[in-house]
């Protein structure tokens, strides 16, 4: 344990209204869970992080901690906050590994989680300590989502989802990979088979396309998919990415550990998407950013360009007609992602919005009664955190469901 950890810890002012608290989606007890690291008391205060977030070890690593709980610190107000995500990444990673898995005594009931990224994960956790019998369908290989096939390994090493595997399988949790629910199997086969509720939290992962010419060509890409395997590509020296998102950032990032040589990320205006320190970390890193360019079209050299026009408010109000022709060996499209449309389209009584985003109410049932969602498919694309926070909702609605059918087949 570095001693920074402990230094961090002693600067906590245990604030009486912490605003770091307040600044997390899933409102992690800041204070109290240092106040315990402090007193040595590691394990519990890593029980309650994880009762409060199964993600936690995964959080404290790839959260937007300067918007969250370091950006909220009332210390952060003379510029020097603390960072309480380097001891929440020490206590949750101690924990992980020496964690007491007790199993809950059993309902007698089975769901079903679809999709194992982080608002599955979670469901999946809270649902089996309530002592449900959860069953996990994942259409790859690994569990993770968006943390396995979405962060790079740089950022979020892939041992700790291999570790966090074990300890689902300790608490009964049964994973079926490489299956699709909405192709060979529906929903309504699961509700068929006795599941007695269903999560669903399969994400964002149709990429955006631009509508333009050379979409189709051979050295061009959508970051999603080389996101998920970019040992598999090759890009060539010179990379084009449109687009200036986080997901973009990673992109940049990857490319640049996997042998590009030049990257640049090409945005219509002056405002993205992208954290201040995600950018950071992309200019840290070699990647060359220019603003004001709207795509026009994708020839083999590489992407075609016109400049934006802007007003005095950076707003972009019009394109020039003049174009220019920008030589790369390879352009990857990374502007955002929206849900894949299976289950809507195989589900009766299952609706979405025009953007395919599953409709839920304020328990996470989505129109079919029994189905609950939470993640991306509901809210599009944003952190593993807000995934958390949402299937949370959605878990404890599930529960409220199940107890609500059990009581009516006894009133009968």
């Amino acid at each position: 344990m570095g001693l920074h950890i402990i230094d961090e810890a002693n600067r906590c002012l245990n604030c009486k209204k912490p605003m770091c608290q307040k600044g997390c989606p899933v409102h992690t007890p800041i204070p109290h869970i240092i106040q315990m690291f402090k007193e040595n008391k590691v394990m519990d205060a890593g029980k309650e992080l994880f009762e409060n977030n199964p993600m936690s070890v995964i959080c404290s690593i790839v959260c937007n901690h300067e918007q969250q709980c370091a950006g909220n610190c009332v210390l952060g107000r003379k510029g020097n906050p603390v960072h309480f995500s380097s001891i929440e990444n020490y206590i949750s990673d101690t924990y992980l590994d020496r964690m007491e898995i007790a199993r809950a005594e059993k309902k007698g009931k089975r769901v079903a989680v679809i999709g194992a990224g982080p608002a599955g994960l979670t469901s999946a956790v809270i649902l089996a300590k309530a002592g449900y019998d959860v069953t996990i369908f994942e259409w790859k290989d690994k569990i993770g989502g968006i943390m396995q096939y979405g962060i790079p390994e740089f950022r979020l090493p892939k041992s700790i989802l291999d570790r966090y595997k074990e300890r689902l399988v300790e608490m009964g949790i049964k994973i079926r990979p490489n299956t699709t629910i909405g192709a060979v199997l529906k929903i309504d086969d699961l509700l068929r088979d006795g599941y007695a509720s269903i999560f669903v939290g399969t994400g964002v992962w149709k990429a955006r396309n631009l509508g333009i010419h050379g979409e189709c060509l051979g050295n061009v890409q959508f970051g999603i998919d080389y996101l998920a395997n970019p040992t598999e590509y090759d890009l060539g020296e010179n990379v084009a990415i449109i687009g200036m998102g986080n997901a973009a950032m990673d992109v940049a990032r990857t490319a640049l550990r996997n042998g590009a040589r030049h990257v640049t990320l090409y945005a219509r205006g002056r405002k993205v998407a992208a954290s201040s320190h995600e950018m950071s970390y992309a200019k840290l890193d070699g990647a060359e950013f220019v603003f004001g360019k709207e795509i026009r079209r994708i020839t083999e050299k590489g992407p075609v360009f016109s400049n934006s026009i802007m007003d005095e408010n950076n707003r972009v109000i019009g394109y020039e007609e003049e174009e220019e022709q920008v030589e790369a060996d390879s352009t990857i499209i990374s502007i955002s992602q929206g849900p894949r449309r299976k289950l809507i389209r195989t589900t009766v009584g299952l609706e979405g919005s025009d953007r395919g985003l599953l409709l839920v109410d304020e328990n996470g049932m989505t129109t079919k009664p029994g189905v609950f969602a939470a993640g991306d498919v509901v809210t599009g694309s944003k952190t593993v955190v807000h995934a958390v926070a949402g299937a949370k909702i959605a878990a404890e609605g599930m529960i409220r469901y199940m107890e609500q059918q059990e009581s009516c087949k006894k009133d009968i």
